[in-house]
C-alpha cells in the first residue's frame, strides 16, 4: 500500500477552500471590532461544549411543552392583513413548538365578521393559544353582567385562555380612548372571581412597577407578561395620532420600566412574598431585540420564564411563510449556541 493510499479518508477534500480563504482576506478588515457584548453580560466558554445543532431544553409553560422558550406576543387584529399574519404565526408556533397571544379580539364580541382572521387553532395544533381583550372591555362586561361573552369568545377560538392587557396610558393618550372607572387590579380580581379560565395579564409598552408586580404575583394567574418599556410603545403611538396632545404630553410616553428592571423587581418579590405568591410563570417581553436579550433575562430571572417578541415577528409574518420560518429558525439556532457556550455574569 502506498503512502497516499494509507491516508485517513475521513478528511475529505474541501472544494471551497480557495474561495473561502480569499473571502477571509477580503473581509478581514471589515470584521475588526473593538467592543464586546454591549453590556458585557456573558462569560464565553468555548471549551466546554460541542456544537449543539438546534437542540434546546424543552420547557413546560402554561401546562404545555415549548420546544423553544419563545412567545409570539399579541399584535394585530381586525385589519386586512390580520388573517394572513395570524395564520403564519400559528403555523410557526406548531412547527417550532412556541406559543401565541392573539391581538385584541374586541371585534369578535359584536359579530363574527372577522372570525376567520383569528380562528387559527387548526394551524397551531396543540400549542398554547390565548385570546386577548383590554381591561376597559373587561370592566364594561363585568358591569353589564356579560362575563359569559368572554367564555364564548375563548370557546369560539378554541383558545387555552385569555390575555387581559392593561393600558391606562395608552387609553389616556388615544383620541377615542376608554376611561377606567375602577382600578385595573379591581377589574382583574373581579374577573377571577367570576370566570374559570387561565388568565395572563400584560402591560403594552410601559411595563409594571414593583407594587403592581407584587399585586399580580399574589393572584392565581396563569402568567404575567411584562410588556416592558423599550419595545413598541403604544402610548407614544397614540400620541403620534394626536398632535395637539403630543406637544404637551410626549414626556409621559417615556415613563416606564424595562424588562431588565422588571426582572430585578420579580427576583426581589420572589424572596419578599414567599408563600404568598400564586403566579410564578413570566413572559419577559418589551425591548427584547434579539435571542441574546431573551436568553440573558431568562437566565437572570429566578422563576419559570420564556421571552416574548412582537414587532420582529410581525415584520416577517406579513410576507410568505418561508421568510417567517427562516427568521424563527435563526433564533432557535442562536438560542442553542448561546446555551452551549455562554453563561451570564452575576
Amino acid at each position: 500500500m502506498s503512502a497516499n493510499d494509507s491516508k485517513n479518508t475521513i478528511y475529505s477534500s474541501d472544494p471551497f477552500a480557495v474561495e473561502r480563504k480569499q473571502d477571509h482576506i477580503d473581509l478581514a478588515f471589515r470584521s475588526q471590532h473593538n467592543w464586546a457584548d454591549v453590556d458585557n453580560r456573558f462569560n464565553y466558554e468555548p471549551l466546554l461544549a460541542a456544537h449543539p445543532g438546534k437542540s434546546y431544553p424543552e420547557i413546560k409553560f402554561l401546562d404545555k411543552i415549548f420546544k423553544y422558550p419563545i412567545w409570539i406576543s399579541s399584535m394585530t387584529g381586525g385589519n386586512k392583513l390580520a388573517g394572513r399574519i395570524n395564520e403564519n404565526l400559528a403555523r410557526a408556533c406548531k412547527d417550532f413548538g412556541l406559543g401565541l397571544g392573539l391581538g385584541s379580539c374586541r371585534q369578535l364580541l359584536n359579530d363574527d365578521s372577522h372570525l376567520n382572521d383569528f380562528d387559527v387553532r387548526k394551524h397551531i395544533g396543540d400549542q398554547p393559544l390565548f385570546a386577548n381583550l383590554g381591561v376597559a372591555q373587561v370592566e364594561l362586561m363585568l358591569k353589564n353582567n356579560k362575563v359569559d361573552d368572554i367564555k364564548r369568545l375563548v370557546n369560539k377560538l378554541k383558545a387555552d385562555g385569555l390575555i387581559v392587557h392593561i393600558n391606562p396610558l395608552q387609553e389616556w393618550a388615544q383620541p377615542e380612548g376608554d376611561t377606567f372607572n375602577y382600578t385595573p387590579l379591581q377589574t382583574i380580581e373581579s374577573l377571577l372571581d367570576r370566570i374559570d379560565i387561565p388568565l395572563i395579564v400584560k402591560e403594552v409598552g410601559q411595563g409594571l412597577g414593583k407594587k403592581s408586580l407584587s399585586a399580580l404575583m399574589q393572584l392565581p394567574l396563569a402568567a404575567i407578561d411584562f410588556g416592558a418599556y423599550g419595545g413598541t410603545n403604544f402610548s407614544k403611538l397614540e400620541l403620534l395620532r394626536n398632535p395637539v396632545k403630543r406637544e404637551m404630553h410626549e414626556v409621559m410616553a417615556h415613563v416606564g420600566h424595562t424588562a431588565e428592571e422588571m426582572t430585578r423587581f420579580t427576583n426581589e418579590l420572589l424572596l419578599e412574598l414567599g408563600e404568598k405568591i400564586r403566579c410564578r410563570e413570566v413572559i419577559i417581553s418589551g425591548g427584547i431585540k434579539s435571542y441574546l436579550d431573551g436568553y440573558y433575562l431568562m437566565k437572570k430571572l429566578k422563576t419559570t420564564s420564556i421571552y416574548g417578541q412582537a414587532s420582529g415577528f410581525l415584520k416577517h409574518a406579513m410576507d410568505d411563510y418561508d421568510k417567517l420560518s427562516e427568521f424563527i429558525e435563526a433564533q432557535t439556532e442562536g438560542l442553542a449556541v448561546a446555551n452551549a457556550f455562554l453563561s451570564i455574569k452575576e
